[in-house]
């Protein structure tokens, strides 16, 4: 199996071009009879029942990022020249550090992602009120790296950095949903779910008060405290001997690949989702939802660690990128520079440690609608989503505008302000009697290269179809 690193490497650069975050369409909390807003807040109920076609009912690909691919891959100066490929990375020494640097934020650079397949999902009435089932497979996947960072990879002819901190993590797992929603009185909407998980991996890398000096022409000498846990059936790292340059010093064991001997459970966990609608008046209504407040107790935990003792490390070089089949494609380059980031973590296995116990990334919507008194069939909304998650926390402001021209056709559009960036967005919910279709995108998707990847990695576009009754 290739290296685990090449791929953190890899992901670190191309995760806001290629990752699927198909979590909820956001752009459609107050769009009414919108089948999935329970995922938004448990306390939704639908005028119809559903049932969801599998793997079609609820389809949405959407990326967040402060950077993208644009900033990462970018057009070689040299090509046309021999041997040069039309497109190089930002370490291409011949590209000015302005260029290289200035698509990247002074902060931290983060790049989340959260994929929610829809494996089977049902609503109906019954019970004194609206009843959900849902069997997902979800996936999450976060990077937060430092200015500083992307700076020394650069390399701009400094002495001596202060990296600061590296996070990267990822997890899979499947839920089982039962939700239930109710009206309580004239006023008071509430709801709950209850979620089953069953976890297949976790991975946690992170490089803590890491710093850089130069201590020869082509070489540094890094220090900071590095670990990497992974909680994963039959999982183990593997390692290689690796000599210092100065001959005094003893020979070292490093990880520089994994194993993965079949597969299987890795965890079980349970997770809530609570929520609550409050109608004012005929105008105003107020909602709130807590989603996703759960736990995966893993059964096992494999640690590799560098304990700050110093090292050195050659640097980060640049790669040309080719798409075709001549010669080394991209992936090859991505196993080139997956090596070199294996010695820039220098980590060392320490075996299974136990279990552990790991949240999910739990989310709070806040939303406030109101009703044209003049006109019901518009209204507006305000919804306010923050996602708890450690250093790959994000919050996001949207206002919106929605229409319901007909009793079973609505949409709207709206505008957003998050973390990452500002985006528009829109929804189309067709609804009539037998079937449900909608289509929507929570941020418009800008442009993209020749091979059909976004440049911006804040993209969405959402679809889905259902069978009602």
């Amino acid at each position: 199996m290739k290296s685990t690193y090449r791929y953190i490497f890899a992901a670190m650069i191309t995760v806001g071009c290629v990752a699927a975050k198909a979590q909820n369409l956001n752009s459609a909390y107050f769009v009414d009879d919108f089948k999935f807003r329970h995922s938004l807040n448990p306390a939704f109920g639908n005028e119809q029942s559903y049932f969801s076609i599998p793997a079609l009912g609820n389809v949405n690909v959407s990326t967040q990022g402060n950077f993208g691919v644009k900033d990462v891959i970018m057009d070689n100066p040299l090509y046309g020249q021999p041997g040069q490929k039309q497109l190089t990375t930002f370490l291409n020494p011949n590209i000015s550090v302005g260029d290289a640097l200035g698509g990247f934020s002074t902060g931290n650079n983060k790049l989340v992602e959260d994929l929610k397949l829809s494996i089977l999902s049902f609503g109906f009435k019954g019970f004194g009120g609206y009843n959900t089932f849902e069997i997902n497979l979800r996936q999450t996947l976060g990077v937060s790296l430092p200015y500083e960072f992307m700076e020394f990879a650069k390399n701009v002819g400094n002495n001596e950095y202060n990296i600061g901190d590296i996070n990267i993590g990822a997890q899979a797992f499947a839920e089982v949903a039962l939700g239930h929603s109710r009206q309580i009185n004239d006023k008071l909407r509430v709801g709950a779910k209850l979620k089953f998980l069953v976890g297949a991996g976790r991975a946690d890398v992170k490089i803590q008060n890491l710093t850089a000096n130069l201590s020869a022409p082509d070489r540094w000498t890094l220090t900071g405290n590095g670990q990497a846990n992974v909680s994963m059936k039959g999982f183990e790292f593997k390692s290689e001997t690796k000599e210092y340059n100065d001959a005094s010093r003893p020979s070292y064991r490093q990880v520089n690949d994994v194993d993965v001997d079949g597969a299987g459970i890795g965890g079980f966990g349970m997770a809530v989702d609570l929520g609550g609608v409050y109608k004012y008046n005929d105008d105003w209504t107020f909602s709130v939802a807590l989603v996703d407040l759960g736990f995966i107790n893993w059964k096992n935990n494999v640690q590799a660690v560098n304990n700050g003792e110093p090292f050195e490390f050659g640097g980060f070089n640049d790669m040309s990128v080719s798409h075709d089949n001549n010669g080394e494609t991209i992936d090859d380059k991505f196993d080139d520079l997956g090596d070199q980031f294996t010695d820039f973590a220098h980590l060392k296995d320490e075996g299974d440690q136990g279990g552990r116990t790991t949240g999910i990334g739990a989310t709070i919507n806040l939303g406030a609608e109101y009703t044209l008194p003049v006109y019901k069939r518009v209204k507006f909304g305000i919804l306010s989503s923050t996602r708890l998650q450690g250093k790959y926390s994000w919050t996001e402001g949207r206002v919106s505008a929605n229409y319901s021209p007909l009793k079973w056709l609505n949409g709207g559009v709206n505008f957003a302000v998050s973390s990452f960036a500002n985006s528009m967005g829109w929804v189309l919910n067709i609804h009539p009697k037998g079937l449900n279709l909608f289509v929507g995108m929570d941020r418009l998707l800008g442009k993209v290269s020749k091979q059909g990847i976004p440049l911006n990695s804040n993209t969405s576009v959402s679809v889905g179809m259902n069978i009602t009754w």
